[in-house]
């Protein structure tokens, strides 16, 4: 069977390499060997005009699409001011993200969403973001030290039980942000074990859109980025 092929949009943000300050598109390394311990090929986009304004032409290189973690989404995507606690965003990387996952929803894409990459899902159907929780301290690191362990709850049944291969686990986390109204045709389907805000979303009339809010491809033991992989490969086996 050919690679199983997953995109994803780059990161876009400022970097210093050597002596020159760049704005610069990048992926952590993590979600590249997270796909390819799991026997995909990652595929990266670059954001920008040719993305927004015709998706397909790159969603129909891929057969899957994995939304990545990183800066806050733009208030302005879900209809918002921004708070003072909202950080910085990258419009040329909400748009284009935004073009892609509504796209991707529309013809019926396998889409994983993580962290950033769940609220997208939200966002890009219609629902929003509360800006900073009052206790994010309990789902985000102090400065320099990222990433907090908690407990969360899955239902049974749902696509982030069978992948991450359990109804009840401790993920790793880091925001400071989560979802407030749910978007069209998204549905909860896992709950923080500590506070119960929303951990995982399901699209109920899409043959597979999940989010979830916490890190698996930071952590070695995650079954989440396998169990999408694997899914994405028997769809691909079914249609060749």
């Amino acid at each position: 069977m050919r690679d199983i092929r997953i995109g994803f949009c780059a990161v876009l943000d400022d970097i210093k390499l050597g002596h020159y300050d760049l704005t610069a598109h990048l992926v952590p390394q993590e979600y590249v060997d997270a796909l390819e311990s799991a026997g995909a090929q990652p595929i990266m986009f670059a954001s920008g005009d040719r993305i927004q304004d015709d998706p397909d032409s790159v969603l129909g290189l891929v057969d899957g699409l994995l939304l990545l973690g990183g800066s806050d989404i733009s208030p302005e995507c879900y209809g918002r001011d921004r708070l003072p606690e909202t950080g910085r965003s990258s419009a040329r990387r909400d748009v284009s993200e935004l073009a892609l996952t509504r796209r991707a929803l529309e013809i019926g894409l396998p889409v994983l969403g993580i962290c950033r990459g769940m609220q997208m899902l939200n966002v890009a159907a219609g629902g929003t973001l509360v800006q900073h929780l009052p206790n994010a301290d309990h789902h985000s690191g102090p400065a320099g030290q990222p990433f907090v362990r908690h407990g969360v709850r899955l239902e049974p049944g749902t696509w982030a039980a069978r992948f991450a291969g359990a109804e009840r686990l401790e993920v790793m986390s880091e925001h400071h942000q989560c979802l407030g109204e749910l978007g069209a045709g998204f549905v909860a389907t896992g709950h923080s074990v500590e506070d119960g805000i929303v951990e995982s979303i399901e699209h109920d009339r899409h043959p597979m859109a999940l989010g979830v809010l916490w890190h698996p491809e930071r952590d070695v033991r995650s079954q989440v980025i396998g169990g999408f992989v694997k899914y994405v490969g028997e769809r691909v086996a079914a249609e060749l």
